[in-house]
Formats: C-alpha cells, structure tokens, sequence
C-alpha cells in the first residue's frame, strides 16, 4: 500500500467536511487508491498526468484529483478533493498558481 501525503488544499478540504459518513466514503475511495493506483481516471489534455476518483453521496458526485509521485519511493499525492461543480476548473486554477 502507498504512503498518502495531501496538499495543503485538499487538507483543509477534508478537515471541513463534517458528514461522518461522506467522511467515510472518502477514507474508503483513499484507501482503494493506496492499494490500487491505477483505480482512477486517467485525465487528458491540459490535466494529463492526473488522475481523478469519483466519490458519490446523498446523490452528488464528489472528485478525487490525484498522482503517484516520487518521494523516497512512490507515494500517492492528493491534490485536491471536492464536488464535481466547478471542480476541473478550480484543478486547473490550482494547477496554474
């Protein structure tokens, strides 16, 4: 299983949600990705290199944006984490800056 780190936005995003069980689902979907890596979504165009999980929840789409990363060996790298509103454009800003 790969070792997690989070960026400093999908840390606080995660530290706000307070529905346990959306909570939950999300350690879940984290815990498949460690195991599993190549679970996701390849992504294509201007966010190629990142891969995406959807998380799904009283009826809405949640996304996992992530990479494995090369740190003292391979480590699965969250880079952020929210609902699918809005959510590619807010990667792609992320991205950017």
């Amino acid at each position: 299983m790969l070792p997690v780190k989070y960026t400093t936005k999908a840390e606080k995003y995660f530290k706000k949600i307070r529905d346990k069980v959306l909570k939950k689902k999300f350690s879940d979907a984290i815990t498949a990705l460690r195991e599993n890596p190549m679970a996701g979504e390849i992504k294509k165009h201007d966010l190629a290199g990142i891969m995406g999980c959807n998380v799904f929840h009283n009826k809405l789409n949640y996304e996992i944006a992530y990479k494995v990363i090369e740190v003292d060996g391979e480590t699965l790298l969250i880079i952020l984490a929210g609902t699918r509103e809005n959510f590619y454009e807010e990667l792609k800003n992320y991205l950017k800056g």
